[in-house]
């Protein structure tokens, strides 16, 4: 299933995709994506109601983040191997784990403002994991029993706050709209191998970044058995897994950073497409 939510922001309804890609609502089904909704036996409810049945969502809303109510967004760093030598950093020994603010998450097509005294607004395609039921000191041979489904994400970053505020990297991951998620949560069963993904993302039309998950240093089963040994997992709990090399801050002899005006497009295979639009906080 693709499910998805729509709406204006913070009141979004949820819907999913029939057969023929045409938004469904399922609002009197369930009242959200996210929560109970995303466990197996939530999923299962929503697999046996007829797209047919349900009521076509005409016109073209805003579509939100896949996911409401996310609990944890965590963010695995240097994740890539070939991401990882771009920046001349050291394959890590364990994953890296920093953390997204909430208020960063926008939907999929929402503008990224950047914050004031931004300088260094980076673009990053990567893969988004969803849980779906609650996860404590899983192996990587069951971690993907866990998993509701996959998304795309751009963890946007400043990377003046990140490297030079003194702290860890939240700070320049965190800033409002550096979170867009969406469009679709596509579960699980729809794909087939997260680690056999490609992935691109265009500036202004131009390709930056064209990656495979196949590269990863970590793999998503892998991912969620080290966080898991660290903190529980709930329900509607984000990770993003890294991403491919291209970004603004590899680009040799000097970085290129994002300005007000560009448009940013991404995509993951089988997971659909984003398109932003730079703005600038007033």
């Amino acid at each position: 299933m693709k499910l998805v939510r729509y709406g204006d922001a913070g009141a979004e309804k949820p819907g999913m995709l029939d057969a023929e890609g045409v938004l469904r609502d399922l609002f009197g089904h369930v009242n959200d994506i996210a929560g109970d909704v995303l466990s197996d036996a939530g999923l299962e409810k929503l697999r046996a109601i007829d797209p047919a049945s349900l009521p076509v969502v005409d016109g073209n809303p805003r579509i939100g983040p896949c996911v409401g109510n996310i609990g944890k967004f965590m963010c695995i760093g240097l994740n890539y191997s070939d991401h990882a030598a771009e920046t001349g950093a050291a394959i890590p020994e364990h994953p890296i784990l920093f953390f997204k603010a909430n208020s960063a998450v926008v939907g999929p097509n929402d503008d990224v403002s950047m914050p004031r005294g931004s300088t260094h607004t980076d673009w990053e395609v990567e893969l988004g994991v969803v849980i779906g039921t609650t996860a404590k000191y899983v192996s990587k041979e069951n971690a993907l029993d866990h998993v509701a489904g996959y998304c795309v994400i751009n963890d946007v970053s400043e990377r003046h706050f990140q490297t030079q505020l003194t702290g860890q990297w939240t700070k320049g991951k965190s800033c409002d709209t550096f979170g867009p998620t969406g469009p679709w949560l596509v579960t699980r069963d729809e794909v087939a191998d997260p680690q056999a993904l490609d992935m691109w993302l265009d500036v202004n039309g131009k390709r930056m970044q064209t990656g495979t998950t196949s590269t990863m240093i970590f793999t998503v089963a892998e991912i969620i058995e080290h966080l898991s040994g660290l903190m529980t997992l709930h329900p509607g709990d984000v990770i993003t897994t890294g991403t491919p090399p291209g970004v603004g801050m590899g680009i040799k002899p000097e970085p290129v950073y994002l300005k007000k005006g560009d448009v940013m497009e991404l995509w993951i295979e089988g997971l659909g497409k984003q398109r932003q639009t730079v703005t600038e906080d007033a």
